[in-house]
């Protein structure tokens, strides 16, 4: 296991007492899919006792519901249409990239790695101010450096082996790929917990560290062990969802694993622990390989939605708050508790949650929004020529306005609080003309994917 290493910049002293920050990222799991939010047959003991020590945030969104470009918005804080890594791919596509050599596969990948490179993401801005930053699992902008870790396992070239789980694939010619998606950093929460024990180690007690805890799981392939299944045996678990849901206790299992960890070395009274996921997901009940259409890469709630926790003993609360929360806060949070907020976060949307979560302040009032955009980029810098549709909740109301992009996404107007699945459109109902027409307009006036004063530069250490 090859864990690579750079060098940090020296502490002050306010930074020295500064607490470790530890962020959790579920991949691919639907917001309902979990104890804690009412689900009776999931097992997640170790999530479910997070839960209860923690500031809960059960109606949390994340603004596009799929992997690389809801995790560019977890390192940056910043919309899709703002940092503009809006799709998994870039030009020309996954199945034009299968085709290429594999220096040229890799140079297409890296046409892209300047959207993160030039943006003071959440690492880069933690490591300036003296944070060992190590970066795990999920990662797709190439090497761990490329978005200002200083430390990491994805490398952004092919792992020893080829695999899913890997991310190495071969391509038409057979020479093998980063898939891009985090390489060597894959088999973490897989296949070992080792690098985050190592790492927790060497700066504990010594210099305040940032830990992105991002496993390939409980995404596919579903290949969890008998002992995870058996964990269902006598419930009524329907056949298609029994791979997922033993992924989803092994997952589980390695959040407690790494709590356990914090325990032990007497870190959690100074260790700000948040919890997310980076989208929903539903097996197809006739395909459990395949995602339902109403999942991933949708503008439903069981793509877009997430629980969102944040722990901090002895300063946080645990309580329920019940407003609309989004991934773009979660930045604004972790550096306002790492006393570096106020003008770093003066660009950002986002909400510093840490008020409400420490009981001080109540949520306000507040829509979410985000927009959904096709697993491939036809060109980079141009997001508004690549949405399928764009979204948001107000309240107990949902709208989904469609795109120019084929297929399009339906114009639509959900009541969430009558109509939770989202099967009743009431966008021709002339009784909600009027509420369609102003969320359309709050819509549109927060659409400004030209505008990019709210991207805070890279600043140079």
């Amino acid at each position: 296991m090859v864990l690579v290493t750079l060098s940090t910049g020296p502490l002050s002293c306010l930074e020295a007492a500064a607490p470790n920050i530890v962020l959790i990222i579920s991949d691919d799991q639907a917001y309902g899919d979990f104890g804690f939010m009412g689900n009776e047959l999931v097992q997640t003991p170790h999530l479910d006792r997070l839960a209860v020590q923690s500031a809960r945030y059960p109606r949390g969104y994340v603004s596009m519901s799929v992997c690389r470009p809801s995790l560019a918005t977890l390192l940056t804080g910043l919309y899709p249409h703002q940092h503009g890594i809006h799709f998994n791919h870039p030009p020309p596509g996954l199945q034009q990239m299968r085709k290429m050599t594999a220096a040229q596969y890799h140079a297409t990948r890296a046409q892209a790695d300047y959207l993160v490179e030039n943006v003071a993401t959440l690492p880069r801005i933690l490591a300036k101010h003296g944070y060992a930053c190590l970066q795990t699992g999920k990662h797709w902008e190439g090497d761990f450096r490329t978005a200002g870790f200083t430390e990491g396992m994805t490398l952004g070239r092919p792992a020893e082996r080829l695999g899913q789980v890997t991310g190495t694939r071969a391509q038409e010619n057979g020479e093998p790929v980063a898939h891009g998606n985090g390489d060597a950093g894959l088999v973490i929460g897989r296949e070992t917990m080792q690098p985050i024990h190592s790492f927790i180690d060497k700066y504990a007690g010594r210099q305040p560290f940032f830990l992105w805890y991002a496993p390939f799981l409980p995404h596919t392939p579903y290949d969890a062990g008998p002992r995870f299944k058996e964990l269902y045996e006598g419930q009524l678990v329907p056949r298609h969802l029994l791979p997922y849901y033993a992924s989803i206790a092994r997952f589980d299992e390695t959040v407690g694993q790494l709590l356990k960890h914090l325990e032990r070395k007497s870190l959690l009274t100074n260790t700000l622990i948040v919890f997310v996921t980076d989208n929903g997901l539903r097996p197809d009940p006739k395909r459990a390989d395949r995602y339902d259409s109403r999942s991933k890469l949708s503008p439903f709630e069981n793509g877009l939605r997430t629980p969102v926790l944040i722990r901090w003993d002895g300063k946080t609360r645990a309580a329920d708050h019940q407003g609309l929360v989004q991934a773009i806060d979660l930045v604004p949070t972790m550096l306002a508790a790492a006393g570096l907020s106020s003008k770093i976060t003066s660009r950002m949307q986002g909400l510093n949650l840490m008020p409400s979560a420490l009981g001080e302040k109540m949520l306000p009032t507040r829509p979410a929004f985000g927009a959904i955009y096709p697993n491939d980029a036809v060109t980079l810098g141009e997001p508004a020529r690549h949405v399928r549709g764009r979204w948001m909740r107000e309240g107990r109301f949902k709208l989904i306005v469609p795109g120019p992009v084929e297929p399009p996404l339906p114009l639509a107007l959900f009541d969430l609080r009558a109509d939770p699945g989202e099967k009743v459109n009431l966008a021709s109902d002339p009784e909600q003309a009027g509420r369609l027409e102003k969320m359309k307009d709050k819509l549109d006036r927060w659409w400004r994917p030209g505008d990019n004063s709210q991207v805070t530069k890279r600043v140079h250490p």
